[in-house]
């Protein structure tokens, strides 16, 4: 077997989506080159490798449990994605004066930068503007360490140079993936859920209840919003929210969205998605939507046609307007016409879909993304 590799993140099984999806994917296919190890909040989904699960997001936690396994494990490589787990390792092999083990850090996004954008957006600016405060010194220790940093969007470089006035000399985009299922969805159920809804093209959100950031609640109502402006034309477009009951939602609910709550099988999840006509990513400038990125390669891999603001596709630049999909302005009336001409010539845009999805099969699953990390590791670390 090859170098002993340990990751540490924040992999939560009981919320198995956005922060989830990196450490876990990865993980799965590095095993191939590493003696491998993971510790996270919660691993009971991790069955293709040994792991441990934290079960708190305490810092102390963290570090007793990164210095047993570096005792136990004996890593040549600790891989630590984001902050927390960041900070914890690094402060892990201060402690043990562990120097057989090289530290790579991978920022899924730019933390503090998102805490200040949504500063003046959420019910409680102090709250948030201490978090901005604790994660700007936070990661600022990471970058300062001379650690190698992976980045997870081609943003987050520039996003560090203009906050703390440094280049780091090692750092690697490597972007997120995509799962082989989505890229193939012909051997998923043939019944379509949105029988009930047609002729009317099916418009899907995918917005999973998080506790840390609002995020996927601003897209929420942003699409509440885009409901009720074209609830006058609900023969034509019927909006669908994965990951959100309607009694989360406290205003009036317009008679052309549903919700369906969270799909805990992962067949009905792609089912639901395989027949959908039509996918949303509806962020605000303020909503800094770092895990838009895994929707939106998601929505890509289904072949659906998406619909985007700019902050949607933030950090996947590579999928352009009008080639890929289709990016509109950040109101209401220009998601909504967008949306609803899009679902009067769905066939149209035929071409973007195609384009997009070769685009996906070519450079984005997670076998591809865990062979580019792979060798960033064996590249960085001891001989």
């Amino acid at each position: 077997m090859g170098k002993r590799l340990l990751i540490v993140s924040t992999l939560d099984s009981s919320q198995p989506f956005g922060a989830f999806t990196r450490p876990f994917y990865l993980g799965k296919y590095l095993t191939k080159d590493f003696d491998f190890f993971q510790i996270g909040l919660d691993c009971s989904s991790v069955n293709y490798a040994p792991s441990v699960s934290i079960g708190s997001r305490s810092l102390k936690s963290y570090i007793q449990t990164i210095e047993k396994c570096i005792d136990d494990f004996c890593p040549d490589i600790v891989y630590a994605q984001e902050t927390l787990p960041g900070l914890a390792a690094f402060i892990s092999l201060k402690l043990r004066k562990y120097s057989n083990s090289s530290l790579v850090l991978d920022f899924h996004t730019f933390s503090a930068y998102e805490y200040w954008m949504r500063l003046f957006s959420v019910a409680n600016p102090f709250k948030e503007f201490v978090q901005c405060i604790k994660t700007y010194i936070a990661q600022g220790i990471l970058i300062f360490s001379g650690s190698p940093i992976i980045a997870a969007g081609d943003s987050i470089p520039k996003l560090i140079s203009q906050w703390y006035g440094k280049t780091p000399q090692q750092i690697y985009c490597i972007g997120n993936g995509v799962t082989e299922d989505l890229l193939n969805t012909e051997s998923f159920s043939d019944k379509d859920p949105y029988q009930a809804f047609r002729p009317a093209k099916v418009v899907v959100l995918i917005a999973p209840k998080t506790f840390q950031f609002p995020s996927n609640d601003m897209s929420v109502a942003m699409t509440i919003e885009v409901a009720k402006y074209l609830e006058g034309h609900r023969q034509k477009v019927h909006f669908v929210v994965i990951g959100r009951d309607s009694s989360d939602i406290s205003e009036p609910i317009p008679s052309n969205i549903c919700f369906l709550g969270f799909l805990p099988k992962r067949e009905d999840f792609i089912t639901h998605l395989k027949y959908a006509d039509i996918t949303l990513l509806p962020f605000s400038k303020q909503a800094v939507a770092g895990g838009a990125r895994n929707k939106a390669l998601d929505y890509f891999a289904s072949r659906k046609l998406v619909v985007s603001t700019p902050e949607g596709l933030r950090g996947l630049e590579e999928f352009r307007h009008l080639e890929h999909l289709l990016i509109t302005g950040y109101s209401t009336e220009e998601v909504a016409n967008t949306v609803l001409e899009a679902a009067s010539n769905i066939d149209k845009y035929q071409s973007l879909v195609d384009k997009a999805y070769t685009l996906i099969t070519e450079k984005y699953s997670w076998n591809a993304r865990a062979e580019n990390i792979a060798e960033i590791l064996l590249k960085v670390s001891p001989a």
